[in-house]
């Protein structure tokens, strides 16, 4: 008996020594969740069309503690969502000429100018890239995960496009 519980003991003093091995381990590296990113200004101005990705960044520049503002004369920054696209590319080739692997490309066109400046910023391309096998037997799956790869590319650029806004410091702040 005393054996017994002298070995769960040492396997519970050694599974305790892991767990804090692996804690220092995660911690050592850098790893943070992510938070609200650092936004120099509190107020939005969204110009052009519509696009797939509208609603997702207003609501994650809200989550971030920004104002999506309807009059350009309210904002602080104004941003211009030129374009999006699709676009899907071949990749391989079966030795009988079916298609093997695709390419998911996804292009969003934007630029930005501080509400003080009469001059537009650089147009900026953010790029997403996505490689899926393919099967004709497989149609209705691979459809779907088609949709959740061009899904998954949008989150992607609304959160580069968050980052680019977090670089962003205005005029007064930057001498």
């Amino acid at each position: 008996m005393q054996n017994a519980l002298s070995l769960v003991n040492a396997r519970r003093k050694t599974v305790i020594s892991i767990v804090m091995l692996l804690t220092l381990a995660l911690s050592a590296c850098g790893f943070q969740l992510r938070g609200a990113a650092d936004l120099a200004f509190k107020t939005l101005y969204i110009q052009g069309g519509k696009l797939t990705i509208s609603r997702d960044l207003a609501r994650n520049l809200k989550t971030n503690g920004v104002q999506v503002v309807e009059n350009a004369e309210d904002a602080e920054l104004l941003l211009e969502l030129l374009s999006e696209s699709n676009q899907k590319r071949i990749l391989s080739l079966s030795g009988g000429g079916l298609v093997r692997e695709f390419e998911l490309i996804y292009l969003l066109n934007f630029r930005v100018r501080e509400a003080s400046s009469p001059t537009w910023g650089p147009v900026q391309t953010l790029r997403g890239r996505r490689d899926f096998s393919y099967s004709d037997s497989a149609l209705l799956g691979k459809a779907e995960e088609e949709a959740r790869l061009n899904a998954d590319m949008r989150t992607d650029a609304v959160r580069e496009l968050l980052r680019r806004l977090t670089a962003i410091k205005p005029a007064a702040t930057q001498q």
